[in-house]
């Protein structure tokens, strides 16, 4: 990081990149032309630098009634036809690692974290499959679904929003928030069953779920417990799970299973009604299984990752926390869909007095975003930069756990990839 003493140059070039709204450099006045919002955040700008064309990587602080929080923001300007954004992923959906080593692996010049994940258990014998919450596009592979909003770990969630929502990029490289639905079916000379999942760690009461070679290794019970009111709740008794192979059913029985699933193969795994279903097709059936995934709004997405929105139409969503600060994490973009803000908190003391929700909606909304979502947050917050002339991105912003927490997925920036 440049030093900080040379503040007008580096506060040029984060306004060239889209942040429009009351910054004010260290030790400098506002300047008398600003023109900012009466709700805005006031936001110190303390140094930003140009990671490559369209792209700025930065630090600043706002104080808040606990103190000073130090936070670190990434602009990516998708109006440059090199920069782009797509999903940070382990090898499977059901794995983890850290953000540093998923931007370096993928080329990306920075990156934070993403949705999040199931890193904890509470059902005996069960262990955490480490997958998202929500849904997962890599540059425009749909990798999994949403798991029930019960079922999802992480605070609350604002009235009207869910599991399936997300912060994606469209195939007219436009930035948005939107919703995705599942949309898939099982069928078979015996009838059609339609699918309640896709990848994921829990699946809706009496629904079925397809498992393909993305999951991974990790056992499949997990995605029958709990409940869609529950996370919590016991795992069920009733499952049922069929293994199909070039569209030939080639092994059925009553429990989940684990390990590796080849490219040729799905499994579908039931529970209850679903488990029912699944239980009137035998080895030899013939069996052709269709999913994708169908966003509310147009084009399709070709990135997506699971978030919960904080901020829509330019204003903090109704019922938004404001009583528990914590170190969080944020993707958020300007009206026009061209501008990306990616923020991180500071993860350690003396500077990780953190946010509200509601606190960092006015932050995201200060930043001239116009729809923006909450990431995971706590140890999970994390921002990778690498800099012009390093080799390899590095975290910045000393995650709270002391090192660089394993998680799910991220938001990566890339410069020069499609």
């Amino acid at each position: 990081m440049r030093s900080p003493h040379l503040v007008r140059p580096r506060l040029a070039l984060l306004l060239a990149a889209g942040l429009t709204t009351l910054v004010t450099p260290a030790g400098v006045a506002h300047a008398a032309t600003a023109t900012v919002p009466a709700t805005a955040t006031p936001i110190t700008i303390t140094s930003t630098e140009q990671l490559a064309p369209g792209v700025t990587y930065g630090s600043f602080q706002v104080t808040t009634p606990r103190g000073v929080t130090v936070g670190y923001l990434l602009t990516a300007d998708l109006k440059k036809n090199k920069v782009s954004l797509d999903l940070l992923h382990p090898d499977a959906v059901a794995q983890r690692t850290v953000v540093s080593a998923m931007t370096n692996e993928q080329g990306a010049v920075a990156g934070v974290n993403g949705d999040f994940f199931n890193n904890s258990e509470t059902h005996a014998g069960v262990t955490p499959t480490y997958s998202s919450s929500g849904p997962e596009i890599a540059d425009g592979e749909e990798l999994k679904f949403a798991v029930p909003t019960a079922q999802r770990f992480g605070p609350g969630l604002a009235p009207g929003t869910s599991t399936r929502d997300v912060f994606g990029v469209g195939v007219n490289g436009k930035a948005r928030v939107d919703t995705l639905s599942l949309d898939g079916e099982v069928r078979s000379a015996k009838g059609t069953i339609a699918l309640g999942g896709l990848n994921q760690y829990a699946l809706p009461v009496d629904g079925v779920g397809l498992f393909t070679a993305d999951w991974g290794t990790a056992s499949r019970v997990r995605s029958t417990c709990g409940t869609d009111t529950s996370r919590s709740d016991p795992c069920s008794t009733h499952t049922y799970e069929v293994t199909v192979r070039d569209g030939v059913v080639t092994a059925v029985g009553p429990t989940p299973g684990a390990g590796a699933i080849p490219a040729d193969t799905q499994v579908l795994v039931g529970r209850e009604g679903g488990a029912d279903a699944l239980d009137d097709l035998a080895v030899g059936d013939r069996v052709q299984v269709r999913e994708k995934l169908v966003s509310a709004g147009n084009p399709k997405l070709a990135f997506a990752v699971g978030g919960a929105p904080i901020l829509r139409d330019g204003a903090p969503l109704a019922g938004l926390d404001t009583k528990t600060a914590a170190v969080r994490s944020s993707a958020g973009v300007s009206p026009d869909g061209r501008t990306v803000y990616l923020v991180a908190l500071a993860g350690r003391a003396p500077a990780s007095a953190g946010f509200t929700i509601a606190e960092l909606a006015d932050l995201m909304r200060s930043l001239g975003a116009d729809a923006a979502v909450n990431l995971d947050g706590g140890g999970s917050s994390t921002v990778a930069v690498r800099e012009p002339g390093q080799a390899a991105a590095t975290a910045r912003n000393s995650p709270s756990d002391g090192t660089e927490r394993l998680v799910a997925n991220g938001i990566g920036i890339f410069v020069g990839k499609h």
